[in-house]
């Protein structure tokens, strides 16, 4: 196998910066400086500028469609199956009881989000169902995983089993971090 190695062209500026970096060296005896070339005459100022290269803006993002209990776009039946049926291990668990929206949207933005970055899979939210059953984090908390950043990262939730809190709880499922 030939493995040879081309050598560009040195340009003039990288020229004139090698002699000046060189000007007070001595040879060592018996070898000499290499002769200095003229540096090519600069081009006219008249020639017509050449516009650059147009980037071409990458391909617009489909959106991605709205997740809602039990659905999930793109997800195989086995797995959406196992996920409303809480035969998923569960990798990590938030309750957001007797937090005020805020504070509960925060902490669920934190959350999914750590749990995006440490590769976790499927984890359980708890949001409790309010005193009559229309409670207000168990409204928003669906609403929060369709917006961005949270969107993102999740590829569905369900309500969970009576076990894990039934209707006062979801299971929501990460999407695995690509590298």
């Amino acid at each position: 196998m030939n493995h040879e190695r081309r050598r560009r062209l040195v340009t003039p500026e990288e020229a004139r910066v090698w002699r000046a970096v060189v000007r007070d060296v001595k040879p060592i005896a018996g070898n000499s400086l290499p002769a200095e070339t003229d540096p090519p005459p600069p081009l006219p100022s008249a020639a017509p500028a050449v516009p650059p290269a147009k980037v071409a803006p990458p391909p617009p993002r489909t959106p991605l469609l709205p997740l809602e209990h039990g659905r999930a776009a793109g997800l195989d039946r086995r797995t959406a199956d196992r996920l409303h049926g809480g035969q998923m291990a569960i990798d990590g668990r938030l309750d957001l009881h007797g937090m005020t929206q805020d504070a509960a949207h925060a902490a669920l933005l934190g959350f999914v989000g750590r749990a995006y970055d440490g590769g976790r899979r499927c984890l359980l939210v708890i949001t409790g169902k309010g005193r009559t059953g229309d409670g207000v984090l168990r409204a928003q908390v669906p609403r929060w995983l369709n917006q961005t950043p949270l969107r993102e990262r999740i590829i569905g939730f369900s309500h969970a089993r009576p076990r894990d809190g039934g209707e006062g709880a979801l299971y929501v499922l990460i999407k695995r971090r690509r590298q």
